[in-house]
């Protein structure tokens, strides 16, 4: 009878994120979401199911309905799961896990990411878009460095900084600090990123995001000041991917169009808020171009020698990056939505934004979370 009263009922079309869960090698309890899980399953309502796809699925094959690749899929179902609590449905659930570490050997890791090829690795890929960006800013491969280095000191600061979170969010409830990487991960690896300046995706990882109506947020008596709203996303996709794209990937036009969809969806003028100290902020660190070109295209700078004195005043990142609290491929868009959920419960902040970035950077999402 519950289901039936819910069906068809779109007065109150609100998207709360209810529960944020994760493991992260092994540490950590996703019981909370399992529970809630449980407790809608009990009154005979379905959950929609949207699924991260894990580095084993083949690269190029076709994405099957409601399974997202890249590092935008995260961003990609949750503008699903909105857009289907939108249409009537109760709950929905985003689910990601990649056995990174434990999961694969060294030779199937190398295997399946080299998506360009194996004669094209994503460092090279990279390399080539940071060097077709900073030839549009006028700017030399020893600046583009500097600023590198600036990103990753505005990392680090925010990981080391980091505090635990919820003991069911897998954070470290011991209260370990962090550790910085061996001196190795400070060499060059291309002409113009270091170790640390790329994703380190070394990580056993398993998230859950469960998404939920406003009526059955008030069915199951989940407190609001545990709820965290969708507030607006925003998504662009290029025709193609990869070295044959680079000059319009590197224009990063459909990063702007994203970006200021989901402001507009949201109703927020994010810059002026992150600049006041009243929103929090996650961009997709994978290499140093991606961060440049959203603070660059958000407004939060206008010019890039600008970085250094705002990466002095502003953290960029709420976990310190992909390069430091690391990724499980296609999932650290997933990490960075969970831990947004959680600063945005315990903090003072109301406002969090997540970016996401797909392949080589032809798939842009932007993501708004409020506190109600």
């Amino acid at each position: 009878m519950l289901g039936a009263r819910f069906q068809g009922d779109n007065r109150m079309t609100r998207a709360l994120i209810v529960a944020a869960v994760r493991t992260l090698d092994k540490i950590g309890s996703q019981q909370h979401c399992l529970d809630l899980e449980a407790r809608i399953r009990a009154r005979g309502l379905a959950i929609h199911e949207l699924v991260i796809e894990p580095l084993s699925t083949d690269w190029h094959s076709p994405e099957p309905e409601d399974h997202f690749r890249s590092g935008c899929a995260p961003i990609e179902a949750l503008a699903r799961a909105q857009a289907l609590i939108v249409q009537g449905a109760q709950a929905v659930l985003i689910r990601g896990e990649d056995l990174i570490k434990s999961g694969y050997s060294r030779e199937e890791r190398h295997r399946l990411m080299a998506v360009y090829g194996a004669d094209y690795p994503l460092t090279q890929a990279y390399t080539d878009l940071a060097e077709n960006y900073l030839a549009r800013q006028n700017l030399d491969a020893e600046r583009f460095r500097e600023l590198a280095q600036c990103l990753f000191e505005n990392y680090s600061a925010t990981y080391l900084d980091s505090r635990p979170l919820d003991g069911h969010s897998g954070a470290d409830t011991a209260g370990n600090r962090p550790e910085m990487p061996g001196a190795a991960w400070f060499e060059p690896v291309t002409a113009l990123f270091r170790g640390v300046d790329c994703a380190n995706p070394m990580v056993d990882f398993s998230g859950r995001l469960l998404i939920c109506s406003e009526a059955l947020v008030n069915e199951l008596n989940v407190p609001r000041d545990q709820c965290i709203e969708i507030k607006g996303v925003g998504l662009r996709r290029l025709a193609g991917d990869g070295r044959e794209h680079i000059d319009e990937i590197a224009g990063y036009d459909h990063l702007r169009s994203a970006y200021n969809q989901c402001c507009t969806m949201a109703g927020i003028d994010f810059a002026q808020r992150f600049r006041a100290g009243d929103a929090l902020l996650e961009t997709y660190t994978c290499f140093p171009v991606v961060p440049m070109a959203f603070l660059q295209v958000s407004g939060l700078i206008d010019v890039l020698d600008e970085m250094p004195d705002f990466l002095a005043r502003h953290s960029v990142t709420i976990t310190g990056g992909m390069n430091l609290a690391r990724g499980a491929w296609n999932n650290p868009a997933l990490n960075g939505l969970i831990s947004m959920h959680h600063r945005l419960l315990e903090g003072d902040e109301h406002i969090g934004l997540v970016h996401g970035n797909g392949g080589l950077g032809y798939r842009q999402g932007v993501a708004l979370l409020v506190k109600i």
